[in-house]
């Protein structure tokens, strides 16, 4: 099978409307395999680069990189995989593999070459190209299996709204007799209330109204707040071993961290457009941290994947056709999806 130019969605330029085009794919390599990519989430990333609010990008853009898959060709050194096996691919597809990020399976933090799925430039110098397309070509070694117990829609946004709330959860040990508030229920925090569930915190959800509660509960929270009411504040000081804030808006960080334990985290996933302000004695005050975290290595990216089949967690999604993502993107910008969007790449 020769492929070398696919059918994809992407944005000619910074704020222009996504389009049907053609972009080329490498040949196959050596360790390499060919994926026919069944379904591509829509993370709200995927928007902030399409439209210039992380930076200059590189057009066209094609985004995605929550991808879903089945196997279509191996190169001859594969060993990892094989034509028909259920894969997936997150948000990057290289790294320089000889950091010391790299060496600890840690190649989110890559000090070297880290190549992003999509708005990056490979090894080769050339642009990489998302998961809005009918295939992709990655190296095996930045490919995920996918297991048996979850769908391959439902999989696909857990290969980055699963694994960026994952990763914090476990680094911070969420688990038994632990308390942790998920700030946003979102396409993020969604998935961050069923983790965490699972893992057995006692889980809340500190929303910006009640109006999602049922939801909440629905997915594993035990209590639910909305966050434009001040008691909230009031009545949950110093309440949280671990918080993560999953909004990409700036938030009154000081306020949040009123609610951490001393020995605390309040993690941020979300990445706003925007520089934040703190004052400094919220963090002062009971040795508490204030932490990032970035989705997660390949062998904790698998770790997570392992774990959502086996306790049965999927995305909660609405599947679209390809040529919905406009009108999606706007409905993203305006909350209005419950959790994540999926593209049908048999609509492109």
């Amino acid at each position: 099978m020769s492929i070398t130019t696919v059918a994809a969605y992407a944005a000619p330029s910074a704020k222009a409307p996504l389009e049907r085009t053609t972009v080329p794919r490498r040949p196959v390599g050596e360790h390499d395999v060919l994926i026919d990519i069944k379904y591509a989430g829509i993370c709200h990333s995927d928007i902030h680069q399409a439209r210039d609010g992380w930076g200059e990008g590189i057009y066209p853009m094609v985004p995605g990189h929550e991808i879903a898959g089945l196997v279509a060709e191996v190169g001859d050194g594969v060993t990892k995989f094989k034509v028909g096996d259920r894969v997936g691919v997150g948000c990057f597809v290289d790294s320089c593999r000889e950091c010391e990020y790299c060496k600890q399976g840690l190649e989110q933090y890559c000090s070297g070459a880290g190549v992003s799925t999509y708005n990056s430039l490979g090894k080769d110098g050339e642009p990489t190209y998302g998961g809005y397309s009918t295939h992709i070509v990655v190296d095996e070694n930045y490919t995920l299996r996918i297991p048996e117990g979850v769908g391959l829609d439902e999989a696909a946004p857990l290969l980055c709204a699963g694994i960026t709330l994952y990763s914090p959860l476990a680094h911070w040990n969420a688990g038994p007799g632990k308390k942790v508030a998920i700030v946003g229920l979102g396409g993020l925090g969604h998935m961050g209330v069923k983790i965490a569930h699972a893992l057995g915190a006692e889980v809340t959800v500190l929303s910006q109204s009640l109006r999602k509660q049922e939801d909440g509960k629905k997915l594993g929270a035990d209590h639910f707040y909305a966050t434009s009411d001040p008691k909230t504040f009031e009545d949950l000081a110093g309440t949280f071993d671990l918080i993560i804030s999953t909004v990409s808006a700036p938030l009154d960080f000081s306020a949040y961290l009123s609610l951490v334990k001393t020995d605390g985290a309040l993690v941020n996933v979300g990445a706003p457009e925007e520089p934040i302000s703190l004052n400094l004695f919220s963090l002062i005050g009971g040795r508490k941290t204030l932490a990032g975290s970035m989705i997660g290595g390949i062998a904790e990216t698998q770790a997570m994947l392992d774990f959502c089949a086996l306790h049965g967690l999927g995305a909660e999604i609405e599947v679209i056709r390809a040529d919905q993502i406009n009108e999606a993107y706007e409905r993203v910008i305006n909350s209005d999806v419950r959790y994540r969007f999926v593209i049908d790449t048999a609509t492109i």
